[in-house]
């Protein structure tokens, strides 16, 4: 595996080794030995999910506050993905600020994204399969979230903003001043 640590210290992007032939291709997805040998990172992931949308559907900005706070790893199982992380860590120097990648079936790269940080994705075509493996289970009471065109964060998910599916929940997001890291 390929590992590179984003300008948001603490965020890999992880190329896995893909092994391909006539019959089709073979991957090691997650490997917990090598993947803290790469990173430095040591985890256990309790959960994994996976979301199926359509075209323009846009999930986030979402992350969890206090002990229920989870690192992910994600990527994509099928199709095309803007995969977005912001740094809500308050001490961190890059607080505020994100990192944006095109997460694909083709590449098969995967993106880390430690707790601390808020995350959202656009799915860029029909039928997307998207997955996350979390660190920490899902706790509703600690779910939190921030727009997803907040202009302080000033996010280009280069969609017409007009074709975006969006859950009612998430447009009702905060924005990032109002947030509670707690």
């Amino acid at each position: 595996m390929i590992v590179e640590e984003t300008y948001l210290k603490g965020s890999f992007v992880i190329k896995p080794n893909v092994f391909e032939d006539e019959r089709g291709f073979f991957l090691e997805n997650f490997n917990k030995r090598e993947f803290e040998k790469e990173t430095g990172v040591q985890t256990s992931f309790v959960q994994d999910n996976i979301s199926k949308s359509s075209k323009g559907v846009l999930r986030g900005l979402h992350f969890q506050t206090g002990k229920s706070a989870q690192s992910k790893l994600v990527g994509v199982i099928k199709g095309k993905v803007l995969d977005v992380c912001v740094d809500i860590r308050e001490e961190s120097p890059t607080f505020g600020k994100h990192f944006s990648l095109i997460l694909d079936d083709l590449s098969k790269k995967q993106l880390y994204i430690p707790k601390g940080f808020a995350h959202g994705f656009l799915t860029l075509e029909d039928n997307t399969i998207f997955f996350y493996k979390c660190d920490n289970y899902y706790n509703k009471a600690s779910e939190s979230g921030v727009i997803f065109n907040d202009k302080e964060l000033n996010i280009d998910w280069d969609f017409p903003n007009d074709k975006l599916i969006i859950s009612d929940k998430d447009l009702k997001l905060p924005l990032f001043q109002n947030l509670n890291f707690d």
